[in-house]
């Protein structure tokens, strides 16, 4: 026995023996359950387990709650996925204030959705333990995604695409933020993500306690392509002072592209803003930072109680004229005074702290820390086409086996628990499926320095050993045993790339891209 929302004493005790007994609920335009994934809410409390899945095909209606009466547990989550079928794309979740909301509903797993048009946001967190796989968010006139300043805690985007959403300064496409007193010690992980085409804001702002960003293309902001600043003051629960938590990111190997487009001259903008400074520790590991755009630029600017900032084994490239400018400050007399406090307006929280290692940067750049050690200058990183964002490099150029194999975290303020380096490739600006990340090869026993190896893994015809597996894995196309048969179920584990057949689809990254994707043209 299920019961329903409003359900009487009598229901709960009835229902207590049934816990351990999962439900499924199917959502379709016709024979199901539920017509509206809104609905299976409205009249359902969802216990640990439970599992929605939803035809594809189909559109469906936005506003969608998941209440606090739906959370699972982290060890049994509540999914909500597409129920995937051969021919099929997936289901459309469109309009709404917020398309969906995730409501004080802890543990959820939302897989498989286009979500689009919600005038608020189309994805909007309030709880902790969320995790959104395999989505594509696109076309949201304000936030894409938003997390709020309470009652909102970990959460995880992966193998996602987010495209054409934010609006003006303040709505922007991935907005994260978490409630230090409610869930202290939370993490913001985003991973295989294609974000890009920002229609206002910045591309990924995060006042997130923890942030972890790994393995992201991430081209195309309004403002900043990547903000990383402190928790909005004014917001906060009683309790909640700007020294209860600093903010730590760990940024390795992302793909950062500021076009012309932007209104902002910043790849990456940390510290703080006016609302609230972070004091804590960014650190950025072989990322490739790409600049198609003249005039003034920043790698990063630094402003309003930044902690400290380490940068290992990063490529920063201005294409055409231009001089890049790798490590700015805003002094104090260039900014107002904060809103609430501290009220300080130095750039740095408690005094300059930097550090690097082994970073390759044009010979006319400026702004080149005096604290990095192995730092190599040239006129060009010689990648494959950086016009056509083919970013390898190529035979030849100063990138390749010139990284640091062991970057050394500072005695002086170490980062906590850090990704040493990198051991996937980023998507190739398309969205990336589950699973299918590429492991990155270090051929030649050393780490080529940005976001990507000179080869690929499926430039070798030979079986390879990637760091120190056993046994060898073998290049894609290749296969030592049947495929298994594809399953949404939870966790999704990162496999070891390439061990079925590349199908025909697959040969071609914009087919790679549009099978069961999307059904109309999209402009780019």
């Amino acid at each position: 026995m299920r019961c329903v929302k409003h359900f009487s004493w009598a229901c709960v005790l009835a229902v207590v023996p049934s816990l351990a007994s999962a439900a499924t609920f199917t959502v379709g335009p016709s024979g199901r359950q539920y017509t509206q994934l809104s609905t299976v809410f409205t009249s359902n409390n969802l216990a640990p387990g439970d599992i929605i899945e939803v035809d594809g095909s189909a559109t469906y209606s936005g506003g969608i709650v998941v209440g606090d009466d739906d959370s699972g547990t982290a060890a049994s989550p509540v999914i909500i996925r597409w129920r995937r079928a051969a021919g099929t794309t997936r289901p459309i979740l469109q309009g709404g204030a917020h398309t969906i909301k995730f409501q004080q509903s802890n543990h959820v797993v939302f897989e498989g959705f286009e979500v689009t048009g919600g005038t608020s946001s189309c994805v909007f967190s309030e709880a902790h333990g969320i995790t959104v796989r395999d989505a594509y968010i696109r076309d949201c006139p304000s936030h894409g995604i938003l997390g709020a300043d309470q009652n909102s805690g970990s959460f995880t985007l992966e193998y996602s695409e987010v495209a054409r959403s934010g609006s003006g300064n303040t709505r922007h496409a991935i907005y994260m933020q978490n409630d230090q007193v409610a869930y202290p010690d939370t993490v913001f992980r985003m991973q295989y993500n294609y974000v890009h085409s920002a229609t206002g804001g910045v591309l990924v702002r995060v006042r997130h306690q923890r942030a972890e960003i790994y393995y992201n293309w991430i081209e195309g902001s309004d403002l900043h392509e990547v903000e990383l600043i402190g928790p909005d003051c004014e917001t906060q629960k009683a309790g909640w002072t700007a020294d209860l938590r600093r903010e730590d990111a760990d940024v390795v190997g992302n793909v950062i592209v500021h076009n012309a487009t932007s209104r902002s001259g910043n790849a990456f903008r940390i510290g703080g803003d006016l609302n609230g400074r972070n004091q804590g520790r960014t650190r950025l590991v072989n990322n490739t930072i790409l600049f198609d755009r003249a005039g003034s630029v920043n790698a990063v600017l630094v402003q309003l109680g930044q902690g400290s900032l380490e940068m290992h084994n990063n490529t920063i490239h201005q294409m055409g004229s231009g001089t890049p400018a790798i490590v700015r400050e805003n002094p104090a007399s260039d900014v107002s005074v904060p809103f609430c406090g501290p009220l300080s307006r130095e750039p740095w929280s408690d005094g300059r702290k930097v550090a690097g290692s082994n970073n390759w940067v044009q010979s006319s750049a400026t702004l080149v820390p005096a604290e990095w050690t192995g730092t190599l200058r040239g006129a060009d990183p010689m990648l494959a086409n950086a016009a056509l964002r083919s970013l390898r490099p190529i035979a030849g150029s100063p990138l390749i086996d010139a990284g640091n194999n062991a970057p050394p975290t500072p005695a002086a303020f170490p980062f906590p628990s850090p990704l040493a380096l990198p051991a996937y490739d980023p998507p190739l600006r398309l969205k990336m499926a589950i699973g299918d990340a590429h492991a990155r090869l270090l051929h030649a026993g050393r780490i080529d320095i940005g976001a990507l190896e000179q080869f690929d893994i499926d430039d070798f015809a030979e079986p390879i050993r990637v760091n120190g597996s056993q046994p060898l894995i073998r290049p894609r196309g290749q296969s030592t045993s049947p495929a298994p048969q594809s399953s949404p179920a939870l966790p999704v584990p990162v496999g070891q790339p390439g061990k079925q057949k590349k199908p025909a689809w697959r040969r071609s990254p914009a087919a790679r891209y549009r099978r069961s994707v999307v059904k109309y043209p999209l402009t780019r």
